[in-house]
């Protein structure tokens, strides 16, 4: 009787779960579907009906053709890639002595950038945009990318992997000669691999994603990453939902691409650290 029970525990838990995971998959289902619809099936039916009647690519291609969809693909890379790397640059070189090296003051300052989360970037966003402007920034890259620079969750994040390396590695680098910035690079780096791919990943959707501080930062359509590209397209179109899908399912797609490709190498092994036991 006790086992009947849990295991109708467990097919709650699970069923609950999978409505969850359905329910959060819904809108993407839905674009997907829709992206793929002939331009005489109704979109807006209810219940709704996620499998075309007849699959077509003619709207990826009219979309592709039509509007400057590789610029803005080639626009929301180069800024994704950049903001990735200095951001982990940045946010290890910080991490870094906060958690390996004793000087005054190091909980107060870890504890000031801690403090910083709490702040919202709309408060931040009038101070950034008139130093963006006042240095040039508007209209480039580097102007979209300032604000990503580094942030404190991403200081907290490989600060706690940071303590997690075992000091022998360390201790074994100083008797070797090995610098501080060596020991940064050569030992501790590599040691806090899953920490610092789960931040690129984490890094990298952010900037795909982020549509607000580009929208303040840039008019020239040039310059348009693919969020401002699909809300340019939106707004042209008169709410083509098919072309809006189309568009809306090749700017998720290289952040879908980017979690399954680097998800595996999230998960520690002993053969990060170099410590067996």
């Amino acid at each position: 009787m006790k086992q009947q029970r849990t295991w109708l525990k467990v097919t709650l838990i699970y069923l609950l779960l999978i409505a969850i995971a359905l329910s959060m998959l819904f809108p993407l289902f839905w674009l997907l579907g829709t992206s793929f619809k002939s331009a005489g099936e109704d979109i807006l039916t209810f219940p709704p009906r996620f499998i075309p009647q007849q699959f077509t690519l003619e709207n990826f291609q009219l979309v592709w053709e039509n509007y400057p969809f590789g610029r803005y693909l080639f626009n929301s890379s180069i800024t994704a890639i950049l903001t990735v790397g200095l951001n982990i640059l940045f946010c290890s070189l910080a991490a870094y002595p906060l958690a390996r090296l004793n000087f005054k003051g190091k909980k107060i300052l870890f504890a000031l950038i801690i403090a910083t989360i709490m702040i919202p970037f709309q408060i931040v966003m009038i101070p950034l945009y008139i130093f963006a402007v006042n240095f040039g920034l508007r209209n480039n890259y580097l102007g979209i990318i300032l604000p990503n620079l580094a942030s404190a969750f991403g200081i907290f994040l490989l600060r706690q992997a940071f303590q997690g390396v075992p000091k022998e590695l360390e201790e074994a680098a100083r008797m070797d000669g090995c610098s501080e910035i060596g020991i940064w690079w050569h030992i501790m780096l590599p040691a806090i691999r899953p920490a610092t791919i789960t931040l690129a990943i984490f890094v990298f959707i952010g900037a795909w994603s982020d549509f607000l501080w580009p929208l303040i930062i840039l008019d020239r359509p040039e310059y348009y990453t693919l969020p401002l590209g699909v809300a340019s397209l939106a707004s042209s179109l008169d709410l083509n939902w098919r072309l809006i899908a189309a568009g809306s399912i090749i700017s998720v797609t290289p952040v879908l691409l980017v979690f399954i490709l680097l998800q595996k190498f999230i998960i520690p092994s002993d053969a990060n650290t170099g410590v067996k036991g």
